[in-house]
Order: C-alpha cells, then structure tokens, then sequence
C-alpha cells in the first residue's frame, strides 16, 4: 500500500481555471489526503506585486477565449457570470462555513462558472447556502473566525510561495495552474527526476533584472 501523502489545493472561486482543475482532483491517486483552501487571490497579487491576468486588456481577451476552448475541449459547461472578475469574498467565506470540503468548492465553483450565477448577489448565496446546510449565511458569511480562517489560508499560501491560483501543493512543491495536474501526477509517481531538474535550476544563475 502507498504511503499516505498530504496535499493542498489553494484556490479561488474567482478563478475559470479553477472551476476547470476541481475537475482533475479526480484524477488523484487514493492515497492522497487532499484539503481545499480557500483563499483570496487579489491578495496575493498584492503581497507579490503583479497584476491579475484580466488587468491587461490583451490578457483578459486571451484568457477568457482560452477559458471557453478548454472548456469545449473538456467537455465541460461553462458559462461565465454576469460580471468578471468580481469581489468573491462571499463566495470563499461560504465555502469556509461549510466546511471547506470537496462538496462545499464543487457547489460554489459550478454555481460560477456552470449556471453563470453571481457571488456578490446576496439572494445566490443564500441559495448555495441552503444547498450547502448553511443556516444562517449572513451571519456565517459575518463570523470573525470565518474571516480569520481566510486570512489565514492567504497567509498560509503566500508563505508556502504559492503566487496564483489554482496550485496544488504537495510537501515543499508548488504545482500552479489547472495546466499543471499532469506534471503533479508524475511527482506522485516518481519525484526522483524533478529532483534533478530543482538541482538544476539552482545552479542557473541570473543574467539581468529588469528594472523597476
């Protein structure tokens, strides 16, 4: 039997690439013990000084095209909500009062980007909320531990280096974007090559830093 192995997938209800990764979870071996963590991905933007992919209008063209294509080429619903991005505190802070399970992402993230709802409309939320067994979700969506519980996974992630959403993190190893699943896939199989590549990669140094 496998060795039971810890990972994390950090994630934001805001991100389409998100939705398209829940997804691939699937597609993990038995042995891993997988948490979901919620977190705020403007904020880590801050922390990291970079602008999100929708802050460049070429950008966001290009992503919401590529967005649509994945998606057809998955075979996956997808339609995108009255107004992206959008503020998905609500959103988070519900999947959290839920208890932060696969159930729990799965009904926010389809809610987004499968039935094209939208997360700042009280009257939706208070609809997942009762899907999800939310009593009362103004005052879940209020609860400071709730709040708290989100700074916290933020903190976490950014701490762990993780820099964008979806990621899945697996020990000291960051594997960022619904993308990469594949390459996490052969790390669980056999993380003796990226070994080598991480050896590598330090021994390469810098050649010019752009000026800020």
């Amino acid at each position: 039997m496998a060795e039971r192995v810890a990972a994390s997938w950090v994630f934001d209800c805001v991100s389409p690439f998100a939705y398209l990764g829940f997804r691939d979870l699937e597609r993990l071996p038995a042995h891993v013990e997988l948490r979901y963590v919620p977190v705020l991905f403007a904020a880590m933007l801050n922390h990291f000084g970079q602008v999100g992919p929708a802050e460049i209008p070429s950008k966001r063209r290009f992503t919401y095209r590529f967005v649509l294509w994945r998606a057809r080429r998955m075979g996956l619903p997808l339609k995108f909500p009255p107004a992206h991005p959008f503020n998905p505190l609500a959103g988070l802070r519900l999947v959290i009062a839920a208890g932060s399970d696969r159930r729990a992402a799965g009904t926010v993230l389809e809610a987004v980007f499968r039935h094209g709802r939208d997360l700042t409309d009280a009257a939706v939320i208070a609809d997942l909320a009762r899907e999800l067994g939310v009593a009362d979700p103004q005052r879940a969506l209020a609860d400071p531990a709730v709040k708290q519980r989100l700074r916290e996974n933020t903190d976490w992630a950014i701490a762990r280096g993780v820099f964008g959403v979806p990621a899945l993190v697996i020990g000291e190893e960051i594997f960022w974007g619904h993308d990469a699943f594949a390459m996490a896939l052969d790390y669980l199989a056999e993380p003796r090559p990226f070994e080598g590549d991480e050896r590598a990669i330090a021994r390469l140094p810098i050649g010019v830093e752009r000026a800020r």
